[in-house]
């Protein structure tokens, strides 16, 4: 191994879910990350049910608290794997529902792209974090998925929520507890250098 994989596996850090106020705390806008231990997809149209039922005072499929959601659906399941090629989906897309969730109790989300300020305010208020997944590398991602299981809304097919236990998937912080912005941070060194 080079001096530079060295460095590099030497400045991960490893987590496990469910995170805590003091996990998601230390953690740092930058910050890349190995995240084992369940996990639960969910996209546009499951976010939309999960808020409604938040709403309307109704049970949610699975426990927010401290809960982790990926924003993605999977591809269908290749024979002999735990599931098929799985990749962040835009995070803005849920952006609308996505401080409800955090009030009541969601501690991390994997995505790709920026937050609304909304989002942000919440996230520093509640102490949660966001995650940026590495778009690209969907087959890979896969590889990091032990389990696989399926939790409601059968009827949106890949869209449905899924629980996953994961083991060492490869993510970086964009969003942290004190409001450190990954892509606004980035944006401005850029405009420094150009």
């Amino acid at each position: 191994m080079n001096e530079q994989a060295v460095k590099e596996k030497e400045n991960l850090i490893r987590i496990e879910t469910p995170l805590t106020d003091d996990v998601c705390a230390s953690l740092g806008a930058g910050d890349m990350v190995l995240l084992s231990g369940e996990i639960y997809t969910a996209r546009d149209a499951a976010h939309r049910r999960m808020y409604d039922a938040l709403t309307s005072g109704h049970a949610l499929p699975f426990d927010l608290k401290r809960a982790t959601i990926f924003y993605a659906a999977p591809a269908p399941t290749p024979v002999g794997r735990v599931i098929g090629s799985i990749g962040p989906t835009t995070s803005y897309r849920m952006d609308a529902f996505t401080p409800a969730l955090i009030e009541h109790g969601l501690k991390g989300m994997i995505g790709k792209g920026n937050r609304s300020p909304e989002v942000i305010e919440t996230i520093k208020q509640y102490k949660a974090v966001y995650f940026g997944a590495i778009g690209g590398i969907a087959a890979l991602t896969a590889r990091t998925v032990k389990r696989m299981e399926l939790v409601a809304y059968r009827e949106l097919g890949p869209e449905a929520i899924r629980k996953l236990t994961v083991a060492d998937m490869p993510l970086v912080v964009v969003n942290d507890t004190r409001g450190g912005d990954l892509y606004a941070r980035a944006q401005r060194e850029w405009r420094i250098l150009a």
